[in-house]
Order: structure tokens, then C-alpha cells, then sequence
């Protein structure tokens, strides 16, 4: 065995794993519920591959854990809103273009200071809405300043906070479902 995976494995428990995340992975299950009762959304937000983490979220939230979600990954919006308004704003603009009351803004970086995504934690606190976060590096990060719940990984390897964010979105829609192994074609 090479000799490099076993604290590389360990730093993963001890990141993801500690007890106290549980109140926060409690907190955003108790909201995720409640978009689910009133019918409202998550709109997940993210640049690259928190992008991807947001729309492997949104989808899953949808379909296995009956909480509506969206994320705005497609090409034609990205381009237009980001020319007509900026990169840094682009975000922030389908927003307010697309929430509705109610609804919910999960957003995820791992620096936490990309202005696109702190932009639209910034209108989203404008419209009212709750505002869940998923960052690492630095714990006072403008992103997780800004946010209701905040998960935050104490790294600033990026391939590890994603994966910890990727683990921790999971655990909470297998936490609705009831289980963590089930039939997704059940659904």
C-alpha cells in the first residue's frame, strides 16, 4: 500500500466528519423541509466545479428528496447575464430574476470570495431569502459571513473541501429520504 492514502484518508475524518457539523447539517434539513411544505425552491449556485456540485445537488434534492431545486449552469444564461450585467453580477441577477419568496440560495466556493457567488449571497439577503453556504479555506471568508447556515471545511485543498461539500449535500437529502441506501428509479 502506498504509504501516502492513509493520512490522506484521515484528514477526511477528521474534516467531514466532526460531531459538530451535525447541527448544521440538521439546520439545513429542517430548512430543506420546509421548501418542500410551502412548495417553494433551492436555487443552487456555484462556479466551476461548485457549479457541478450545485447542479448534482439541485437534481438530487429534486428528484430523491421531493425539495424543489434549480441552479443556473446553462451556457445561453451564463453568457448573457454576465454580459449584460458582468461576470461578478451574473449571479446575483438570476436571482432576482428567478427567486420568488420563500425560496432558499445554496452557494458554494471553496476560496468563499468569488464575487459572483458573495454578490448573490448579497441579493439573495436583499430579497429576503435564506442563504446556506458550503466554503473552506480562510473561517471568515465573505461568502460564510454573509450566509444563514454556513458549512465550512478547515482546508484549503480543493479537491478536498468539494469532496466534504459534495458528502455533506448528500447527507442531508439521504436525511429527508430516510435511508442511505434506496432504489433512485423508485423515486
Amino acid at each position: 500500500m502506498n504509504p501516502c492514502y492513509k493520512p490522506y484518508f484521515a484528514g477526511y475524518q477528521r474534516l467531514a466528519f466532526k460531531e459538530e457539523i451535525y447541527d448544521v447539517l440538521e439546520k439545513f434539513k429542517v430548512v430543506a423541509l420546509t421548501v418542500k411544505r410551502k412548495n417553494t425552491k433551492m436555487m443552487f449556485c456555484g462556479n466551476g466545479a461548485s457549479a457541478a456540485i450545485s447542479a448534482h445537488a439541485a437534481v438530487d434534492f429534486t428528484k430523491q428528496a421531493g425539495v424543489r431545486g434549480v441552479t443556473f449552469n446553462e451556457a445561453d444564461l451564463i453568457t448573457c447575464y454576465s454580459n449584460d450585467f458582468g461576470y461578478e453580477n451574473w449571479m446575483a441577477e438570476a436571482i432576482k430574476s428567478y427567486g420568488d419568496y420563500g425560496d432558499v440560495v445554496v452557494l458554494t466556493s471553496v476560496s468563499g470570495t468569488s464575487l459572483s457567488v458573495v454578490n448573490a449571497a448579497k441579493a439573495a439577503r436583499e430579497l429576503g431569502m435564506t442563504v446556506v453556504t458550503f466554503t473552506g479555506r480562510a473561517h471568515d471568508n465573505a461568502l460564510r459571513e454573509i450566509g444563514d447556515i454556513n458549512f465550512w471545511v478547515d482546508s484549503n485543498a480543493y479537491n478536498i473541501v468539494e469532496c466534504i461539500h459534495m458528502i455533506w449535500v448528500t447527507t442531508v437529502i439521504d436525511a429527508i429520504v430516510g435511508a442511505a441506501e434506496y432504489e433512485v428509479s423508485d423515486k
